[in-house]
């Protein structure tokens, strides 16, 4: 269990880490790549918190865990937001945060499906 929560502080800090560049890598590829990139790495922030909370809390119902990892992950996002507005080059955005919390959906419904499936695949 605790290398769950370790990826879930990995993943939290590779966001944080980029969020302290004034130009974090990628950010060459114009407004598109930037919000790929936050779609991407709050649906894996959101599914790795998923992974966690599943292990730590097994009783606990599908649909409060699943708000809760959403919950978590927006309130990260916000933060990182506040976090780039101290950071010289970069600014907050209302859209990131959007971004952000649809990306968190994403990574709670589609990603555990996907691992489902490749779990079904390698065993079969």
């Amino acid at each position: 269990m605790w290398w769950r929560l370790a990826a879930v502080g990995a993943w939290a800090g590779l966001i944080f880490a980029l969020s302290s560049m004034s130009e974090p890598p990628g950010a060459q590829g114009g407004e598109w790549r930037s919000q790929v990139g936050h779609l991407t790495v709050y649906a894996v922030l959101a599914w790795l918190s998923l992974r966690f909370a599943t292990v730590r809390w097994p009783g606990a119902k599908r649909m409060a865990l699943l708000a809760a990892c959403w919950a978590f992950a927006v309130l990260y996002g916000i933060s990182d937001e506040w976090h780039q507005s101290f950071v010289p080059g970069r600014d907050a955005a209302i859209l990131d945060v959007a971004l952000d919390a649809v990306g968190a959906a994403l990574g709670l419904s589609v990603l555990p499906a996907a691992a489902r499936a490749w779990r079904a695949r390698t065993i079969a």
